[in-house]
């Protein structure tokens, strides 16, 4: 597979920025997910040759896709970029490439994998991809920006951000965050922290300290701060991954105090299918939009029902983490999709409002995004599509499996 993904700006700006609580200044190349600790080197060079690649090909891969409809028998190209570099938080994606589900929708998809360096929201505003993922607060602002982006796919229902304290901290509410070390990532990443912060009035300027957090749990391991950034889907892991060095085993859940945002309130939306606004007003690429979708969703599906042999998938695509881990990751990936009752990629409106509230009471963005930020019409479509061919796509009667922690997530 081809790559491309998010780009990180300098963190001095932006956590001075944070503790002002005028984030809203960051550019937006300082506002990429922290989904992996691991820069993969290799990944990365992949990533900028595949962008040369590409913009080579962007005018014939969009004029191809205009054409809406597979009239002729050959497959549309179609280009979708990753936040990330393969993990599991993107198997649906995989698996929809390896069951053939786009190809039965007449599409040849090119997922472009993610790296440091790149920009989801503005490789796809730039034309060189028909479709990004994107974590909704930071894509408002690159809309804000400019960037005619809309969010056609809310794959993820909840947010997988956590705050995480060893179970000795007496840290168990955001109030108890006071006089204390607190990480975090910044880069985007934040928002959901500040905005519990000052819920409960703290001032993140005083009554606290906040530490840049490197793209792992080491500080925490060292016990260099008391709470640090995490995302249920891996950096969670990680810490019961490594092996206590008191017990000689691994950690386990109850050494953890863990603080959810879902139930804090501050809660953002996050992964989310975007397009380009002016490319759907094409003629026939909603219909691609549609097809996309519904393949796309196929996959999360399948993921959802063939566990095992989705978790193959990805590995075989060479995630930089073991199958362990990515076992972990995709059973709390589809925590996050499942269940999704009005079905798989419509929005959520109180979510959606409470992402802008949060947004706009952090100056992330200084206004609530215009109409047209989302649309639901084409998931829609596709999840009707779905159930007139007796697919479930709301996941009603989901349960989560039990994964094992693996030492080193091997």
């Amino acid at each position: 597979m081809n790559a491309h993904v998010r780009s990180l700006g300098r963190f001095a700006s932006l956590l001075a920025a944070m503790l002002v609580l005028v984030s809203a200044c960051a550019s937006p190349v300082a506002l990429q997910p922290t989904t992996a600790p691991v820069v993969d080197a290799a990944a990365t060079a992949a990533a900028a040759a595949a962008q040369a690649n590409a913009a080579a090909t962007s005018a014939a891969a969009t004029a191809a896709a205009a054409q809406g409809s597979n009239n002729t028998g050959e497959l549309i190209p179609v280009r979708l970029q990753l936040q990330w570099v393969v993990q599991s938080q993107f198997a649906g994606y995989f698996a929809a490439v390896d069951q053939g589900f786009y190809e039965d929708e007449g599409l040849d998809v090119t997922i472009l994998q993610g790296a440091v360096d790149i920009v989801p929201q503005q490789v796809l505003a730039s034309g060189q991809a028909e479709f990004a993922i994107a974590w909704v607060p930071k894509a408002l602002v690159s809309r804000q920006e400019g960037a005619d982006i809309v969010d056609v796919g809310q794959v993820f229902q909840r947010s997988g951000t956590l705050e995480v304290s060893w179970a000795d901290s007496g840290i168990t509410k955001p109030e108890d965050w006071r006089g204390k070390k607190v990480g975090t990532w910044g880069f985007g990443n934040e928002f959901e922290l500040l905005a519990a912060m000052t819920k409960v009035g703290l001032n993140p300027a005083s009554d606290l300290e906040i530490v840049q957090q490197p793209f792992d749990m080491s500080l925490l391991l060292n016990r260099e701060i008391d709470a640090a950034q995490a995302m249920t889907y891996n950096e969670y892991a990680q810490v019961l991954e490594a092996t206590n060095p008191d017990t000689g085993q691994l950690y386990q859940p109850e050494d953890l105090s863990v603080i959810n945002f879902n139930d804090v309130g501050t809660a953002m939306l996050q992964d989310a299918i975007w397009a380009n606004a002016a490319w759907l007003a094409e003629s026939g690429n909603e219909d691609v939009a549609v097809r996309f979708l519904r393949a796309s969703y196929r996959g999360w599906i399948y993921c959802r029902d063939n566990f095992d042999a989705c978790v193959d998938i990805v590995l075989s695509n060479g995630p930089t983490l073991g199958r362990g881990h990515m076992a972990w990751q995709l059973n709390e990936i589809n925590k996050l999709i499942w269940p999704s009752p009005d079905g798989i990629g419509v929005m959520n409106l109180e979510l959606w409002d409470q992402t802008v509230e949060v947004a706009t009471s952090q100056l992330v963005i200084n206004a609530p995004p215009s109409e047209g930020a989302f649309r639901s019409d084409l998931s829609e479509q596709a999840v009707a599509g779905l159930a007139a061919d007796g697919v479930d796509a709301t996941g009603a009667d989901y349960t989560p499996r039990t994964v094992e922690i693996t030492p080193g997530g091997e």
